[in-house]
């Protein structure tokens, strides 16, 4: 197990450029398995669950080719199925959440798949239900066999059909698509989820020769086709790690410049930010996040608290909200984060406290932060990294802090965040792997 121990309180300066987007590799990287002609695509991040689902890619047969930095070209002209029913690949599979995206491919392409239940954050239930329900509406049949925890699915006749989604689950939503793609007839996708991601992923298919209709909104028409073909695809930079960079410049008083970030595809991601008082400036693709001794915490229209809760795309991604709860202790100002999709995200809130953070873990799903306003710096203590999100707020914590904080576990920020501590010690930060 590594650590990284951080000296904090020191500004930091400069520009960095966000890695590719982790979700969006973990869709786009098994779409490549619906058909047998090469498939490249670039600006894929280096990081461990990444790594772990190309590898796994690779085992079933893909020939996968690395390019250069953060490109590939997967070939799944011999895919071996037989590869499906054997230890390794169930060890592997289990490991890793982002495995449950092979099955639409595999099951679009081969009719047969069995995965076991995927591992990943231990930030409460994630269940699968949307997933199967979907293959379910196309025809597929499952059982899952609780004393080894493996589905089995059989989908050799799937057919179009309109379907209302339980939930606006975007790796639902995404694995259902690749199913959909070449069944029989049409299917209607009623509340899909819309996440910039999964735009990519319908931009992608249909340059592979997919007939999908409605990107970008809930509802998807998607015309089956007989057979796919080979394309290229760029990931977009990830917005996970650009609003961590926004809180990294505000908790630690910092002039940073974030590059090359889509704005256009972050959403309401920079006024959330700005509620927080955090000041930004659009240059071109870039923001810029000027040094700022305080920032405040804006109210409602009639003065009552901020609320900062997550919602399906449109709004605010549950993955920023760590963040910006740990902004909020230094803020002036009260904010009360609602944590609705996950009810083990905030328990990471007891290390803040330690560190001197007022914060009221009202419930599972809400704290109130009573901003310090600077008057009191965080201190630095020694803590665990619990998840992927929770872990990189607690770096930022220990970054803006007085003294010496060290962070064990970090393998859980090395599964979402690559090359992280290099690329902070190059705007100045102290902080050592151990």
């Amino acid at each position: 197990m590594t650590s990284f121990k951080i000296k904090g309180g020191t500004r930091l300066k400069g520009e960095i450029i966000p890695q590719g987007a982790k979700n969006e590799a973990l869709q786009v990287l098994c779409a490549p398995l619906l058909t047998a002609e090469p498939v490249t695509i670039h600006n894929i991040p280096d990081i461990l669950d990444v790594n772990k689902l190309i590898e796994l890619i690779g085992d079933l047969g893909c020939k996968v080719e690395k390019l250069g930095t953060g490109s590939y070209r997967f070939t799944a002209s011999h895919i071996n199925i037989e590869y499906l029913k054997t230890k390794e690949y169930r060890k592997k599979a289990g490991a890793l959440r982002g495995s449950v995206m092979l099955l639409g491919p595999i099951l679009a392409r081969f009719g047969e798949a069995n995965i076991p239940k995927p591992g990943g954050d231990k930030i409460g239930r994630r269940r699968l239900d949307t997933h199967f329900l979907g293959f379910q509406n196309l025809g597929a049949k499952f059982k899952y066999q609780a004393d080894e925890n493996l589905f089995f699915i059989d989908a050799h006749h799937l057919k179009g059909c309109y379907m209302l989604l339980d939930e606006a689950s975007v790796t639902g939503t995404a694995n259902i698509i690749m199913a959909a793609v070449m069944a029989k007839g049409t299917t209607t996708i009623y509340n899909a989820a819309c996440e910039p991601y999964l735009q990519q992923l319908c931009s992608m298919l249909n340059r592979m020769g997919a007939k999908i209709s409605g990107i970008g909104s809930n509802l998807l028409t998607i015309e089956g086709v007989e057979k796919l073909q080979g394309t290229e695809h760029t990931l977009l930079p990830d917005m996970i790690e650009i609003g961590s960079f926004i809180g990294l410049a505000a908790m630690t008083q910092s002039e940073i410049t974030i590059k090359n970030c889509r704005i256009d595809m972050l959403g309401i991601i920079p006024e959330i930010f700005r509620r927080l008082g955090i000041k930004m400036d659009f240059r071109g693709d870039d923001i810029h996040i000027p040094a700022q001794e305080h920032y405040e915490i804006e109210t409602f229209i009639d003065g009552s608290i901020l609320t900062v809760a997550d919602a399906p795309w449109p709004g605010f991604t549950p993955d920023l909200l760590s963040i910006v709860l740990v902004i909020a202790t230094q803020a002036k100002g009260t904010v009360l984060i609602h944590q609705k999709m996950f009810e083990s995200r905030l328990f990471f809130v007891d290390k803040l406290i330690d560190m001197g953070a007022q914060i009221i873990l009202c419930d599972p799903h809400r704290a109130t932060v009573i901003g310090l306003d600077r008057k009191q710096a965080l201190r630095g203590i020694k803590m665990s990294s619990p998840d992927i999100r929770a872990g990189v707020a607690l770096l930022i914590a220990a970054l803006s802090a007085q003294g010496e904080s060290e962070i064990s576990n970090v393998e859980q920020i090395d599964r979402g965040y690559q090359d992280i501590e290099n690329r902070l010690r190059k705007l100045g930060a102290q902080i050592e792997r151990i």
